[in-house]
């Protein structure tokens, strides 16, 4: 009976603790939002201009914003892993929403279900 009331509370002190560690240099919600509204907005330009190189704009975008790129890896990963990252990307949205108004015309047309589908028939 001891053993399985040490193994439980040892199940319950373990399930309680995060899947990872907070990192040294966590990099705070709104900056890591600018950050990922820079990001997608050079994801774009690279996918525009083929011929572009993704990285230098990616090393140009965190030396803009004071970040060395392990830390905002580390940040990254912290934040995917404790779920905080769905409110980080969608905090990214509306900065680019308000950085280019007319892309919100843009993102509503792509975002509502297309009714003109023809039926499925088996």
């Amino acid at each position: 009976m001891r053993r399985l009331i040490g193994l439980l509370t040892f199940l319950f002190l373990v399930s309680c603790s995060e899947y990872i560690d907070k990192p040294k240099n966590l990099l705070d919600k709104d900056k890591m939002s600018e950050i990922m509204a820079d990001l997608a907005i050079n994801d774009q330009v690279t996918n525009t201009y083929l011929n572009k190189n993704l990285e230098s704009g990616t090393r140009y975008i965190l030396k803009s914003h004071n970040v060395k790129a392990d830390d905002f890896v580390e940040s990254y990963k912290y934040y995917v892993a404790t779920g905080k990252m769905n409110k980080i990307v969608d905090d990214a949205q509306e900065i680019l929403l308000e950085k280019d108004p007319k892309a919100k015309g843009f993102v509503e047309s792509k975002s509502k279900t297309n009714t003109n589908l023809p039926k499925l028939v088996r």
